[in-house]
């Protein structure tokens, strides 16, 4: 994210944020707007995509992205949002990173992940990574006091 045009809320710990195992939502020029679980990494988002998706055509087509990760809980006020922007690229899958993503959302004992996490993830040739380095980054604190 060092090119990164970064407009970020003073206080807003993007890492932290980013560590929690949140859902992304990742639109493109379809228009196409996707859930996926992501990584930050090396100041770039991470995501897996296979023959289970639609995504793996989408940044061949157009790599212009946007992505958003935000909370609202409502029992605190809290309301975090940050919004990502850039050209998306695709990799081959880093089982490594892959794992990373996957113990993220399911923990960290994979005998205990859902069969189709382990086999299509793995050994389907068509999974691949899907790497995001934003050119705008965008933290957002809109949280507000509860009466």
């Amino acid at each position: 994210m060092s090119t990164a045009a970064a407009r970020i809320d003073a206080g807003f710990d993007v890492d932290a944020f980013l560590e929690r195992p949140l859902v992304a939502h990742v639109a493109s020029a379809g228009p196409s707007v996707r859930a996926v679980w992501f990584l930050w990494e090396d100041g770039a988002f991470w995501w897996l995509t296979g023959s289970w998706s639609g995504l793996p055509s989408i940044p061949k087509a157009d790599p212009r992205v946007a992505l958003l990760v935000d909370t609202c809980e409502l029992e605190t006020g809290d309301v975090l949002q940050l919004s990502a922007e850039g050209d998306a690229e695709i990799y081959q899958l880093d089982p490594g990173r892959a794992c990373r993503i996957l113990q993220r959302y399911l923990g960290v004992n994979a005998s205990r992940w859902p069969e189709r996490f382990k086999g299509s993830t793995f050994h389907d040739p068509a999974t691949r990574m899907i790497r995001l380095e934003p050119s705008s980054l965008r933290a957002r604190d809109l949280s507000y006091a509860l009466p």
